[in-house]
């Protein structure tokens, strides 16, 4: 008999640093690639490898994660599949999550509706492709209470990352650590480290008795890296998952064992950017590992005008349905649905959200522009990094961001 499995998806975080495109939403549910939002890429990953009933926690601003779940990711009844925002409902008291662990703790109903023999535990705000089915079987072969997805990273970066430290067979967990100065590199590459991806496979019965201790210590965070996976690894009953072995299928040289944590606006940037190459460092033409979102009624991108230098044009760009460049020049950018780009504006190396609107003579340049947001006529974003900081959210690497509905000033 096949093993069950139920799929868990933590979308509870705030996003402080993501702001100004968290004011309005969670982290899970921003808009990116032009179509989709942050969570369809581990709700995609989870239904190509056919694990069909997923629970999506929920806690801060989830409307639109909520909506967007609701109306696109709809599975076959008739075969018991779903995936469902579940919100915080104190159902343990008057209290919110105090963190990812509990999160699941004051969902066991859902673990017990469900009776799996297996539980997948999945962040919702990172962008990658992988097979969760290659993890679980591993898993199972292995016998341990937990799996911890980890990809490698230089030894120099480990101050960086959640790091997991194996033992000589280089699979058993022998640490945990946060961020450490004086990591230790891995048996089979001295010079290189697993960082946690924050995905994690545990037996069902592991994983409510590690809950349940940790509940009742009154000093924990509560938290699935910071607390229930070093529990188990002080158990010796841990294990590491290394990426590089996931083969997912259509996968290229190029984009095999990508994953971006998209949790600052200049990692949310960059990974735009990797859309966009020639032979782009995360592909979106995988057609073998789709990546599923609501499908829109938009009409098709428009290219307008052809008098002189009045051409309307996209160059190196991602321009989504119901967009028009009309007498523009696009270069570098993500367009989304219905973004107008009108006469002789330019814009470069830019992230243009649902709705935005950049008006004649326009220049925009390294800038994430969230939903609705209308730049007049000669305006100029990202041209004085220090008149946009006096107005505007301007990233470390000098990305401008304008959050939602803003009109920009002249």
């Amino acid at each position: 008999m096949a093993e069950k499995v139920l799929a868990i998806v933590l979308a509870g975080g705030e996003g402080k640093r993501l702001m100004p495109l968290t004011a309005d939403r969670a982290k899970p549910a921003v808009p990116f690639g032009g179509m989709y939002r942050m969570v369809d890429f581990v709700l995609s990953n989870l239904a190509n490898a056919g694990f069909l009933k997923i629970v999506v926690l929920t806690q801060y601003k989830s409307h639109s994660l909520d909506r967007h779940i609701t109306k696109t990711w709809r599975m076959s009844t008739l075969l018991g599949n779903y995936v469902t925002p579940v919100p915080a409902q104190q159902r343990r008291g008057p209290w919110w999550f105090a963190g990812s662990a509990d999160a699941i703790y004051q969902s066991f109903n859902l673990i017990y509706d469900e009776q799996p023999d297996y539980v997948i535990v999945f962040g919702a705000d990172h962008i990658y492709r992988m097979d969760p089915r290659q993890m679980v079987d591993e898993h199972i072969a292995s016998g341990a209470a937990v799996t911890v997805a980890g990809i490698r990273q230089p030894l120099s970066m480990a101050d960086q990352f959640g790091v997991i430290e194996v033992g000589e067979d280089g699979r058993r967990i022998r640490a945990f650590r946060e961020k450490p100065t004086d990591a230790v590199g891995l048996p089979d590459a001295p010079d290189q480290i697993y960082a946690s991806m924050g995905n994690y496979v545990f037996s069902r019965k592991a994983l409510i008795e590690a809950l349940e201790t940790d509940a009742e210590d009154k000093t924990s965070k509560h938290d699935m890296g910071g607390s229930i996976i070093p529990m188990l690894v002080e158990r010796g009953e841990a294990n590491v998952y290394d990426f590089r072995d996931n083969e997912v299928p259509g996968s290229t040289d190029r984009d095999r064992g990508y994953w971006r944590d998209v949790g600052t606006l200049d990692s949310f940037y960059d990974a735009h950017m990797d859309l966009i190459n020639v032979h782009p460092i995360f592909n979106l033409y995988n057609f073998e590992w789709p990546i599923y979102t609501g499908q829109l009624t938009y009409p098709p991108a428009k290219f307008v005008h052809q008098w002189g230098e009045r051409v309307g044009r996209a160059v190196a760009s991602m321009v989504s349905p119901g967009a028009v460049i009309s007498g523009s020049l696009v270069e570098n950018s993500i367009v989304s649905p219905k973004v107008k780009v009108h006469s002789w504006a330019h814009v470069d190396g830019a992230v243009l959200m649902e709705g935005v609107e950049i008006g004649r003579h326009a220049v925009v340049r390294r800038a994430i522009l969230d939903k609705n947001v209308y730049v007049p006529e000669g305006a100029e974003i990202g041209v004085d990094l220090e008149k946009d900081r006096q107005r505007y959210t301007v990233s470390d690497n000098g990305v401008v961001v304008i959050g939602k509905g803003q009109r920009v000033e002249v």
